[in-house]
């Protein structure tokens, strides 16, 4: 394939099948990684990881990449079986030695492990600073109405 960068050769068959899939199917759009990344909610590196098998892309982004190369109902469904396949097969990262944690995904399954945060990011990630961001408008808007009830009143 082009100038794709060789697949790592311990893949798991149905990751190296998916990810051949998917790489055929971008050089069938035509776009290159940047303009993928603009058309789609994904980055150009994200774009990049998710088509040298370093991470599995997101079902969302499989379905956005179909979507560009114009398939129909059929064919995205087979893409959805073909990610289904590859996602159970995909290797994950390797714990260090003598580590007793587990990585989230029994705890939660309908978080992937590669969405897991790190240990030192839990509880700082997009949804903490969106609930301290709710705490502060509320604040704010308590504020302004206890501050309006008192010149009114």
């Amino acid at each position: 394939m082009g100038g794709w960068q060789p697949l790592p050769d311990d893949l798991p068959p149905e990751v190296r099948h998916f990810v051949e899939q998917l790489r055929l199917l971008k050089d069938a759009t035509g776009l290159s990684l940047v303009a993928l990344g603009a058309r789609t909610a994904y980055s150009k590196s994200s774009w990049h990881r998710y088509l040298n098998a370093t991470q599995p892309p997101p079902r969302q982004a499989v379905a956005a990449l179909c979507r560009i190369a114009g398939l129909d109902g059929t064919e995205t469904e087979r893409y959805g079986v073909r990610w289904e396949l590859a996602v159970q097969a995909w290797p994950r990262p390797a714990k260090p030695a003598g580590s007793e944690e587990t990585d989230g995904y029994e705890d939660d399954p309908t978080l992937p492990w590669w969405d897991t945060p790190e240990e030192g990011e839990r509880g700082r990630g997009p949804g903490g600073r969106l609930l301290l961001y709710a705490v502060v408008l509320l604040l704010l808007t308590l504020l302004t109405a206890v501050v309006g009830a008192v010149v009114l009143g």
